[in-house]
């Protein structure tokens, strides 16, 4: 699809099928997410000063879940289903994967927090505009958010109080 329609298509869902995903499908999601695609080892999306500080945790049915952009794979870290705790609106139990973006503030060298805040937040915002791209590519819908309850969530993705969750992206079917 050209990048014009694809840009007119995007758009912000708030309800969704609860159809699963292929496994193609959501590798593909998180590869142009914030995969590798350059010999480099440079990503999809750009970083502040290359820190590459972002994880994108996946939160399925089958339980939680880390990306690992080098092996280009997913990492099993719980069986518990917590797609309800990545935001505070009805439609997040209806969507079949939840992707978080997290932040560890340890990759950012020196600073204070708020300024590797800033930074985490500009460099979320990139991955959540390709998470919004590849979904309108796809035919997938999507939808972000910031209210998520992070305070529950944290230890249920077994954060370190060095991670931070930026913000949270409902993917599935349109309903």
């Amino acid at each position: 699809m050209p990048l014009m329609e694809v840009l007119a298509n995007r758009s912000t869902a708030r309800s969704f099928q609860s159809k699963e995903l292929t496994a193609q499908q959501l590798s593909s999601l998180l590869w142009a997410a914030f995969g590798i695609n350059r010999p480099d080892g440079k990503r999809t999306a750009p970083s502040a000063r290359n820190f590459q500080e972002t994880d994108l945790y996946v939160l399925l049915k089958s339980g939680v879940y880390i990306y690992k952009a080098k092996e280009n794979e997913l990492v099993h870290i719980s069986m518990e289903d917590v797609r309800n705790l990545a935001g505070q609106q009805d439609f997040i139990r209806d969507a079949p994967v939840q992707t978080v973006l997290v932040a560890d503030l340890s990759k950012m060298g020196d600073g204070s927090n708020e300024e590797k805040l800033n930074t985490a937040n500009i460099d979320a915002g990139y991955i959540s505009q390709n998470i919004y791209l590849f979904c309108a590519s796809e035919g997938l819908a999507t939808g972000a958010r910031g209210l998520i309850d992070r305070e529950a969530l944290s230890p249920k993705l077994k954060l370190n109080p060095n991670q931070k969750i930026i913000i949270a992206h409902s993917v599935g079917f349109q309903k």
